[in-house]
């Protein structure tokens, strides 16, 4: 069975920074790619930040130069520098891995970053 267990959320003042973490165990043949998701109450699940297993990134344009995805492969953990937080970054952030040939997508529960001005 797979689980992503994401830890490091909390609140920070904008302007700051905070590290989330994300720790994958289970049976997994190929991690195919990691990434982080946010959704906000109301809202659909969006990409964040993405990493392929070939360290390929990729960022939704409003992180970007403030977030960095990174990603230890013998570990399979997935973290996100979420640096210079705005307000409107307050959300819950959810771990991703996609697996295997059909690129099955497992999830964390959640972990919550709260910045406040």
């Amino acid at each position: 069975q797979v689980q992503l267990v994401e830890s490091g959320g909390g609140s920070v003042q904008a302007g700051g920074s905070l590290r989330i973490s994300c720790e994958v165990s289970g049976s997994i043949l190929s991690i195919n790619a990691m990434g982080w998701y946010r959704q906000a109450p109301g809202k659909q699940r969006e990409l964040v930040a993405l990493m392929n297993s070939g360290g390929s990134t990729g960022y939704v344009e409003y992180v970007k130069g403030r977030f960095t995805i990174s990603r230890n492969n013998a570990k399979r953990t997935v973290d996100l520098q979420m640096n210079s937080l705005k307000t409107k970054n307050t959300t819950v952030y959810y771990c991703c891995v996609i697996v295997g040939n059909y690129g099955t997508a497992y999830w964390g529960r959640g972990t919550l970053v709260t910045v406040f001005s």
